[in-house]
């Protein structure tokens, strides 16, 4: 090991213990990873409840509001819209819902409460006259850490608190048609699976689930605390063994502690989960809800339809930087400002003579250039499927090389040089750039160029 020479380092990292020491792992005869995802699993955001949780400013009415209707637009079909009994102003904001025609009548709607009683009664009245499709969500801590040291109850005890709160919700909310079930046991993934089990099967006979009223089973990974693989495990035990599977819809609601969750997510979906809980950005508490965004475009980069719309990423970033007044980071996957610029002299060259194979089929095979099968280096997607256009892909500074210069020129001012005039050019361009220390625009590259070569051709 000659080759490795790291040494140990002074974290006491033996204070921790890994997820197999925490919890028993069931073992399954897995077949997720020989799988593909071919279809968008259905999507639900909690930017309104979850998300709305872990600001430090939570929103108000109008942000609410304009963030719900961004959400329509984009075409997400369920919705988690709030916490009815955590406070007056998510109760209100369920009851506009309910009492106005804002809620179209093929989305649904997620109202969360924790398995009490009091609560959930506050949770009912608030969804009191919607119209439209209704899921209650209750929730409880199941892990053994959650039992003994937050809750302070027996595996039975638990149960038997979550068993009242399902019969509180079916008594005041059972005779109501368009009022489907959800049940989360939180941090499922440090839970026994065999406890999953117990609940599971007594939750999904006391709500009489059938695959024309099915409940809804959604397993958080609340703290990320495994490999994504074990995760997916995780998963795929629960859908190969749950009672009445088919009146089960089999969710998951990754957070992103390890920075993981989108990976989890993605196996999750491999292992058998139909529904994914998050936020559009990744918002949430600590490190944030996994990201609904990443996971689309994912799936569009892959050649499956995310059946949600991003081809306004832009519209949408500003609209959820209003909402949760939070910046999106300018590396963020497919919506960050930068994601989609070259500045390195190899990345520019082959983009740019990426760009220019592109056209040449498009030109060759008569189909439009937006209609083409993309395959340009360094970029996953065409910019244009979100809205964004070409002018920033390539952006020139100390790193960039000969090719990006010109293709900056060429795209912006119709400048096009000679292979000795390139060479000569970006010797110029490289002086300035170290001189400068910064970015040079497209204004002053021209500039630059009129000075070397006198004028532009």
């Amino acid at each position: 090991m000659d080759w490795n020479r790291q040494q140990h380092s002074p974290m006491p990292s033996h204070r921790y213990r890994d997820v197999f020491a925490k919890v028993p792992v069931a073992p399954v005869d897995r077949e997720w990873p020989d799988r593909r995802i071919t279809t968008a699993p259905l999507w639900v955001p909690v930017d309104l409840r979850d998300g709305n949780q872990a600001l430090a400013d939570p929103m108000d009415p109008e942000r609410k509001r304009r963030f719900f209707e961004l959400m329509l637009a984009m075409g997400y079909k369920e919705i988690e819209v709030g916490y009815p009994s955590a406070s007056q102003t998510d109760f209100d904001f369920v009851r506009l819902l309910a009492t106005s025609d804002l809620v179209p009548p093929d989305v649904t709607i997620v109202v969360f409460t924790p398995a009490r009683p009091e609560l959930i009664e506050r949770t009912v009245e608030s969804i009191a006259g919607m119209h439209g499709q209704v899921v209650i969500h209750m929730y409880a801590a199941t892990a053994p850490v959650w039992r003994d040291v937050v809750l302070r109850r027996t595996r039975d005890e638990l149960a038997s608190l979550i068993y009242a709160g399902a019969e509180d919700i079916l008594r005041l909310a059972g005779e109501q048609e368009n009022v489907r079930f959800q049940f989360s046991p939180e941090v499922y993934n440090l839970t026994e699976p065999d406890y999953i089990l117990e609940l599971s099967d007594q939750l999904t006979k006391r709500w009489d689930a059938t695959p024309q009223r099915p409940v809804i089973l959604n397993l958080p990974a609340t703290v990320e605390v495994a490999t994504p693989n074990v995760y997916a495990d995780q998963i795929e035990y629960m859908d190969k063994n749950l009672p009445r599977r088919d009146s089960v819809i089999l969710s998951v609601h990754p957070h992103n502690d390890r920075g993981t969750g989108v990976a989890c997510a993605e196996l999750a979906v491999l292992a058998g989960a139909q529904r994914v809980e998050g936020c559009i950005f990744g918002n949430g508490e600590r490190t944030g809800n996994v990201d609904i965004a990443t996971l689309a475009l994912n799936l569009h980069a892959q050649g499956v339809d995310p059946m949600v719309d991003f081809s306004a990423i832009d519209r949408i970033r500003e609209t959820v930087e209003h909402c949760t007044r939070m910046p999106i980071h300018p590396r963020h996957p497919y919506v960050g400002e930068l994601v989609y610029t070259a500045f390195s002299g190899t990345h520019q060259d082959a983009i740019r003579k990426g760009f220019a194979e592109h056209h040449r089929r498009a030109d060759a095979t008569g189909v439009p250039t937006s209609e083409l099968a993309w395959d340009v280096p360094y970029l996953p997607i065409d910019p244009a499927d979100v809205g964004r256009g070409y002018e920033a892909v390539v952006r020139v500074n100390s790193q960039s090389g000969k090719g990006g210069i010109a293709h900056v020129l060429e795209s912006s001012y119709g400048v096009r040089m000679s292979s000795a005039e390139e060479v000569e050019f970006a010797r110029h361009v490289q002086r300035h750039t170290d001189e400068t220390g910064r970015e040079a625009s497209a204004v002053e590259l021209k500039g630059l160029y009129e000075e070397v070569f006198g004028c532009s051709n």
